[in-house]
């Protein structure tokens, strides 16, 4: 019984052993399946994941093959686009040259007409000639007949009517050529005149501003309620200007002499420190005194070392005034005195007067010391102080028409304005501002550019001359001449400038051929 159950008992545990292991078995192979199918799953996915990287990358390469195709496109194109453009360029040339054979074709027919028409012509005037010929002999013939005083006189009248056209020729010529000669004896002589005076180029520019020593200053200048600069400004006839520049008062007056009275007294009152109406009135009354003390003595002076003698009293203290009047800074009593020298060397070297130029020369601007009291051109009024003062008539008319008011009716005006000039241009006397400087160059640009014909005109030699470039298709030589004269009278009305300017009207014609 007992081995029974026992075989019973194991025939049970062999059953359920066997169970137990078709049930793992089982449970084995559903979790195969189920990794197998996971592996699959994932297989899809990541075959899904590298066809569409693959598919991504065949765009890129499709797209990268596109570029590229793209861009050897373009390069050929422009490749084939440049060799268009110079098989253009070669068949523009070849046109052109094409039609510059033509036209020296046509030229070359045109000469060879003329040389025909010339050798027709030529052969025309030798039948005239021969004819001539014929015709002589027969008056030779016909004065065979005469009588030797007939003949002698038919023989003049001949060889008068031949030499009336070359007389007109020599006449001509010598009178160019005495015009050459006294164009080189004058500007020799101006040459020479300008070497042998040697004055100083500076200029001298006259201030009226007046330094104080510390800004201070003013206050006591303008005084209590202004007391003390309206005391000034009544004792001298001035304005005083105090701004906010420091340590400075800028005296201003119409009249040269009073400004410089003014300044005079005011440096000395503020060096004194004692400045009150009363001290005012002192000290300009004391600088008054030794103002006209300093024209006479600066009169005086000019008239010294020109050699200017007997000169009367009113001419020496208007003369001297000038040393305080200055043109485009330039110092008008050393202009005088420049002028004068100048005016001397010349008129030693054309046999004149040498002390009468000296006189017209040194008086040619006297009347700039009265013109801001009496009306008129300052050539005028200081030609009627000279004649008031008993100055002889040739210094009076030089005087008078050295600027062209009045007619000249000697050298002595014009050496006036020559010598001026002379003074006026030479290097450093006169200043001017970059900017005045500049707009009278456009200025007179300008004025030549607006004349029909110009095709362009330029400024050269620091404003001292003017080129006027004309068309001469449209321009001939007469109307070029007028043009001149009319641009520099233009300039003269219109234009204010020291010394002269040049105008000078170029019309040219080039003709060009080239030789291949």
């Amino acid at each position: 019984m007992t081995a029974i159950i026992a075989i019973i008992t194991c025939l049970v545990g062999l059953g359920l052993g066997y169970f137990v292991r078709i049930m793992i078995s089982k449970q084995e192979t559903s979790g195969a399946e189920q990794q197998a199918k996971r592996a699959m799953t994932d297989a899809k996915r990541e075959a899904g994941t590298l066809m569409k990287e693959a598919e991504l990358e065949v765009k890129a390469q499709q797209l990268k093959a596109k570029e590229e195709f793209d861009t050897s496109t373009e390069s050929r194109r422009a490749e084939i686009k440049q060799i268009e453009e110079r098989m253009g360029q070669r068949e523009t040339n070849l046109d052109r040259k094409v039609s510059l054979l033509d036209k020296k074709e046509a030229s070359l027919e045109q000469k060879l007409s003329e040389a025909e028409e010339r050798r027709l012509a030529f052969g025309k005037e030798q039948e005239e000639l021969e004819h001539l010929i014929d015709e002589e002999k027969e008056k030779l013939q016909r004065v065979a007949a005469l009588t030797q005083e007939e003949a002698r006189r038919a023989l003049m009248r001949r060889i008068e009517k031949d030499m009336e056209g070359e007389m007109a020729t020599f006449v001509r010529r010598r009178q160019e050529e005495a015009k050459a000669q006294a164009d080189r004896d004058s500007k020799k002589i101006v040459a020479l005149a300008i070497q042998r005076y040697s004055g100083s180029h500076s200029h001298e520019n006259m201030t009226s501003t007046v330094a104080l020593p510390s800004d201070e200053m003013k206050g006591r200048v303008i005084g209590r309620e202004g007391r003390n600069i309206r005391a000034i400004e009544a004792a001298t006839g001035v304005n005083l200007l105090i701004d906010d520049t420091p340590e400075a008062v800028v005296v201003t007056a119409f009249d040269p002499v009073r400004r410089e009275i003014a300044k005079q007294a005011l440096e000395e009152l503020v060096a004194d420190g004692r400045i009150h109406p009363a001290r005012i009135e002192e000290v300009v009354a004391k600088v008054e005194e030794n103002m006209e003390e300093t024209i006479r003595h600066a009169g005086e002076e000019a008239a010294y070392e020109v050699g200017a003698q007997n000169v009367d009293p009113e001419i020496i203290r208007t003369l001297g005034r000038l040393k305080f009047r200055t043109s485009y800074s330039q110092n008008v009593l050393s202009h005088s005195v420049e002028v004068a020298q100048i005016m001397g060397m010349i008129a030693g070297e054309l046999g004149l007067d040498v002390s009468v130029a000296k006189r017209v020369g040194l008086f040619h601007d006297i009347g700039k010391a009265l013109d801001h009291k009496v009306e008129g051109p300052h050539a005028l009024i200081g030609a009627d102080l000279l004649r008031r003062c008993g100055e002889s008539s040739d210094v009076v008319h030089g005087v008078a028409a050295h600027h062209n008011e009045v007619e000249q009716e000697s050298l002595y005006p014009i050496l006036a304005s020559a010598s001026d000039a002379i003074s006026g241009s030479r290097p450093g006397a006169r200043s001017e501002t970059t900017e005045i400087y500049i707009k009278r160059l456009e200025r007179i640009e300008a004025i030549a550019n607006n004349y029909e014909g110009v095709k362009k005109s330029y400024a050269v030699h620091a404003g001292r001359e003017v080129r006027v470039f004309v068309e001469p298709s449209k321009i001939d030589e007469n109307e070029a001449l007028m043009m001149a004269r009319n641009i520099s009278k233009q300039i003269e009305d219109e234009l204010q400038f020291p010394g002269e300017i040049r105008v000078m009207v170029i019309r040219e014609t080039r003709c060009v051929e080239y030789a291949r």
